[in-house]
């Protein structure tokens, strides 16, 4: 990875990506709907799936699709912008950061899957896709969306370091994020109690 090609930018990509993920779009989705508070529900994380258990499919594709476009947006225009696969990455690791410690809440967010995926998708989409895929195939096998979650974020160094070796940093440092976590996820599923859709 080069280093970043103009620092200004960067940080000032970096400071948007951070507000931007602060924004916990389940919330305004859910009062849009009519809906509870997610983090009053189930796991009590702001995101897609807990808005899926209280509203269903629609209300959590809205969710998915703006958490990850937070994501995508600033990674983008660094990429548009010209700046190096580093400083992208580090646009894309702040926009997680936001969702999942948000300014505006507080500092108590979400996971960062639906974020991480949009970042993903604006600076590695083949590697992206492949994990989008092991997630599916594993919701679709257990219907557990934390196991879905924890399969592919931690496959994404071994995919990225086979087919874009040049954002491995990324996702391993976003596989160590979202594993913390989820630490608490990880605790229920080895007690087999974590629940499914």
């Amino acid at each position: 990875m080069n280093l970043p090609s103009d620092p200004v930018l960067t940080v000032l990509l970096c400071a948007a990506a951070y507000l931007a993920g602060s924004v916990l779009f389940a919330l305004p989705v859910c009062r849009l709907w009519g809906l509870p508070d997610p983090r009053a529900q189930g796991s009590g994380n702001p995101g897609a799936t807990n808005v899926y258990r209280t509203g269903g499919w629609l209300p959590a594709v809205a969710t998915l699709v703006l958490d990850a476009a937070k994501g995508w947006l600033p990674v983008w225009l660094a990429h548009v912008s010209g700046l190096s696969v580093m400083a992208q990455a580090m646009v894309a690791l702040c926009a997680v950061t936001g969702h999942m410690v948000p300014v505006f809440y507080r500092f108590k967010g979400g996971k960062g899957v639906a974020t991480a995926l949009g970042a993903g998708l604006a600076l590695a989409p083949v590697t992206t896709l492949v994990m989008a895929a092991i997630w599916a195939l594993v919701m679709w096998r257990w219907r557990i969306s934390a196991l879905a979650s924890l399969v592919a974020i931690v496959s994404g160094p071994i995919i990225s370091a086979l087919i874009e070796p040049n954002t491995l940093p990324l996702f391993g440092l976003l596989a160590i994020l979202i594993v913390v976590r989820h630490r608490n996820n990880l605790i229920r599923l080895a007690q087999g109690r974590e629940a499914g859709l």
